[in-house]
């Protein structure tokens, strides 16, 4: 008896070992390449992030290769990349003459899955994905913030540079602004530059010097120095791509989230829903990409409660299409 009890138990234990390996799910390694450097709390952090949890859930083989904005290296970080992984995620529209190129890296990969994160080519062969976030959706929603919380009419944003991308923001900021007091005024700054605080902080201190009482950081690394202006005058100010209020409850509104890694990490866990070659994919607010945030509750609340209910309307209607917001792109 003893020994059936053995070879039951033993027995149990191998199906039940082919069952959890039947359940178990693989990934394909993937390496994201960011045009410039992690740390920025912003939008390359979260394109790593997404990484970090494909490494987590599923034991996926990761790295990121970081350019620091030199431009010698976008190329080769790309051939690197492409030399120990299945999938290379392209972070930031410098790449776009690279994966461009028809006898560049994505000819010398066939076999590869690249991503083009943020932008999209004119021309997109089947072994690549670009994608691209209605941002200007988010943005409309933080305009509207920032209308509903300034005192003396005037607002701003600072952007990372004067492109396409940048004005995506900055147009459906103003648009939403207007939506909720159309004599707003909205004024802009250009960094030229995502590394670097101190520009951001004099971009934003020129802002709030012009009556400005709320400023939108679009830019990256950049955008810490918004903050740091935001505290030194006590003005208010708006963060980007994560939930940034953390690093200054005080001062942080709310943050335009624009899910990044999420996107990747949808594309290389579930390639069979979310895998769509040689096409645009579109992260818009109705699929859940982009969206507002306001920290945790235990943080002060600038947006309190009532504005937060006007702002879940007009987010339905934005999703429902009965507020279509401008864009750039258009």
């Amino acid at each position: 008896m003893k020994r059936i009890l053995s070879l039951l138990f033993a027995l149990a234990l191998l199906l039940g070992a082919v069952g959890a390996s039947a359940e178990t799910k693989t990934t394909p390694s993937i390496c994201i390449v960011v045009a410039g450097t992690l740390g920025d709390r912003s939008f390359y952090d979260s394109a790593y992030e997404g990484i970090q949890r494909l490494q987590t859930d599923y034991g996926t083989v990761i790295n990121c290769i970081e350019c620091g904005e030199d431009s010698s290296m976008y190329e080769q970080a790309l051939y690197d990349a492409a030399e120990g992984y299945d999938v290379i995620a392209a972070v930031g529209w410098q790449f776009y003459d690279y994966l461009a190129d028809e006898n560049g890296v994505l000819a010398a990969y066939p076999d590869k899955k690249f991503l083009f994160i943020d932008n999209a080519l004119e021309v997109i062969p089947d072994n690549l994905v670009c994608i691209t976030y209605s941002q200007n959706e988010g943005s409309f929603l933080a305009g509207y913030v920032a209308a509903s919380l300034s005192t003396t009419g005037i607002i701003g944003v600072v952007g990372g540079e004067d492109s396409d991308t940048i004005n995506d923001f900055i147009i459906g900021y103003e648009a939403g602004a207007k939506f909720k007091n159309p004599e707003i005024r909205v004024l802009k700054q250009y960094a030229n530059t995502y590394e670097d605080p101190a520009k951001g902080k004099e971009c934003a201190r020129s802002l709030y010097d012009m009556g400005a009482d709320v400023v939108f950081a679009v830019a990256g690394r950049t955008g810490e120095g918004v903050f740091a202006a935001a505290q030194e005058v006590d003005r208010l100010a708006i963060g980007v791509d994560g939930d940034q209020k953390y690093i200054d409850p005080q001062h942080i509104t709310c943050s335009m989230v624009k899910r990044v890694g999420q996107s990747i990490y949808d594309m290389v866990s579930d390639p069979d829903t979310y895998w769509c070659g040689g096409q645009v994919f579109t992260a818009t607010m109705s699929s859940g990409y982009i969206d507002l945030a306001y920290g945790t509750d235990d943080m002060p609340q600038q947006v309190d409660d009532a504005l937060k209910a006007e702002i879940a309307v007009i987010r339905q209607q934005i999703i429902d299409g009965d507020i279509v917001v401008p864009s750039a792109f258009e």
